[in-house]
């Protein structure tokens, strides 16, 4: 892998940390600002519907930027964004912040994951967007637990103040170790090109299993810190330790999925998201022994995370060439799970179920994100076929044949 990968991995550990840390500063900034748990849910929320709006309008609207320029512009305006909201502690205003900083988040995401599988070749796109991914799993590592022990310590602020700190310095690297100037194969872009790649059902199909994969954890994760309190039992001490554990498992899922997801994407995607099923029916019933909940939690992050590269690698290999907007498409795809699971777990917080039916509400995401997988592949077994007996000198790319014989 190029350098310059890991680095964009740092960045997107930097913002990541402020996408997932909520979930264990919920309950600081509902008791905090005096607002329901569930209203403070709606940060979660926000925080999707900046990258969903941001993820395309900002990949189109840098198609002609150097990728330098525009990755470190979203940086400062994420950091703006972070230390304006620590400054001003009222909801209202919280909430714009966190749309404008998922918007630069979005737009970095979406600027990043280009450049990421156009530095490595076809076979290698899947490794490339593990690498960037794994930001995100080490911020559930790392950056999740401390910002949840500086919240309980030092107030939800300051956490804000550290992800302003820690992206600040992603910036300055990479404006060191990425090249200056306008991409080659970026200025030959054409805007029809990319509304025509986006003309492909299949395409859809993938989008579709990409917001249902991250929906089925949100709905979990979103609420998984006061799930550990109220329904565990876990003294707030030790939240920020499970948190982090739940990191782990995600980095491992992130290691065996970023290996395997560009030989046999369906294998990966049908394997992890059944097993994440399973785990979240059994954290449903068995959450509230903090023997069960805890390797759970692990399992969770680690079924999670092993599809994340499969997901990628689905919709860039249906892309092909033209990947600007469609990968920005896929962002936003990531976020309409992101801003729909919070809402509908929130829906049975206050039932009967309580937190714990945030569980069941997961592992039924998971369940619907099978099916579009099965989907998918019975339409690229199609698209196999009709390119075959229509004899097209074109062939299948390679990880797709791959990929229909699993």
């Amino acid at each position: 892998m190029p350098f310059v990968i890991y680095v964009l991995g740092l960045g997107i550990f930097a913002q990541g940390t402020s996408e997932f840390m909520l979930s264990g500063l919920l309950p600081s900034v509902a008791q905090d600002l005096d607002i329901p748990l569930s209203c403070a849910g709606l940060l979660v929320s926000a925080f999707a519907v900046g990258m969903l709006v941001g993820a395309p309008l900002l990949g189109l609207g840098t198609l002609k930027m150097p990728r330098r320029a525009a990755l470190i512009g979203f940086q400062l305006v994420f950091i703006a964004a972070h230390v304006a909201a620590a400054l001003v502690p009222h909801f209202g205003f919280l909430l714009v912040m966190r749309v404008v900083s998922a918007m630069a988040y979005a737009g970095f995401w979406a600027v990043a994951s280009v450049a990421a599988v156009s530095l490595v070749d076809p076979a290698r796109r899947g490794r490339a967007m593990s690498v960037v991914v794994s930001g995100l799993s080490f911020a559930t590592i790392i950056g999740v637990p401390a910002g949840t022990l500086l919240a309980q310590h030092a107030g939800w602020q300051a956490a804000f103040w550290a992800v302003a700190t820690i992206t600040a310095l992603s910036a300055v690297a990479l404006l060191v170790v990425l090249p200056g100037g306008r991409d080659a194969s970026a200025a030959q872009t054409r805007l029809g090109t990319e509304l025509r790649s986006l003309s492909v059902p299949r395409l859809w199909v993938a989008y579709g299993t990409t917001a249902l994969t991250v929906a089925a954890n949100f709905a979990i994760f979103a609420y998984l810190g006061a799930l550990l309190e109220d329904v565990t039992g876990i003294s707030e001490g030790l939240v920020p330790l499970v948190l982090g554990l739940y990191g782990v498992g995600a980095l491992a899922g992130l290691t065996v999925g970023g290996r395997t997801a560009d030989r046999a994407p369906f294998a990966v995607l049908l394997v992890g998201m059944s097993s994440f099923a399973v785990v979240a029916v059994a954290l449903a019933v068995t959450g509230s022994s903090a023997w069960a909940a805890i390797p759970l939690v692990m399992l969770l992050g680690a079924a999670e995370f092993s599809v994340t590269p499969a997901v990628n690698a689905r919709v860039f290999t249906i892309l092909g060439e033209t990947r600007t907007l469609g990968g920005a498409v896929n962002i936003a795809a990531f976020n309409v799970g992101i801003a729909a699971a919070p809402m509908v777990s929130g829906l049975v917080i206050d039932t009967r179920l309580g937190l714990a039916g945030t569980a069941w509400i997961g592992a039924a995401f998971a369940v619907a994100a099978m099916g579009t997988t099965l989907l998918d592949r019975r339409l690229t077994r199609r698209h196999q076929a009709v390119t075959q007996g229509a004899g097209l000198f074109t062939p299948v790319p390679e990880r797709e044949r791959v990929a229909v014989a699993h």
